[in-house]
């Protein structure tokens, strides 16, 4: 049996038609994986999860009976670092019914804190 002359170039353009279609379309197209899908809607949930407890962790520091002498001491600090640990060891980025207090909100936080108290 004879193959036309026609099939090998046109299976090359098959073959590289398909990988110009991967490479523009996940790359300009906006493709993804399904592992950077996951991984997109963890960042986002992570992002919302934090959003939604900054509030409260204002609250717990505005119901701290000690709240102007540790915002004071937190204004003193110039170390974004130690801000973040003072918030932590104070207790207010600690949600009720969890084990301890969460890093995210309490950097979160801690930029509310020190806007607010500025702003005062």
């Amino acid at each position: 049996m004879m193959i036309p002359i026609w099939v090998k170039p046109a299976a090359w353009g098959v073959v590289l038609g398909s990988i110009l279609t991967m490479i523009v379309g996940f790359s300009y197209g906006g493709w993804t994986t399904s592992g950077t899908a996951l991984q997109q809607a963890k960042q986002r949930a992570d992002a919302a999860v934090t959003a939604a407890l900054v509030p409260l962790c204002v609250a717990q520091s505005k119901a701290d009976r000690g709240a102007a002498q540790k915002l004071a001491a937190l204004r003193a600090i110039t170390s974004s670092y130690e801000q973040h640990e003072f918030v932590t060891k104070t207790g207010w980025a600690t949600v009720p019914g969890s084990e301890g207090p969460n890093r995210d909100v309490a950097e979160a936080c801690t930029s509310v804190l020190l806007k607010t108290a500025s702003s005062k």
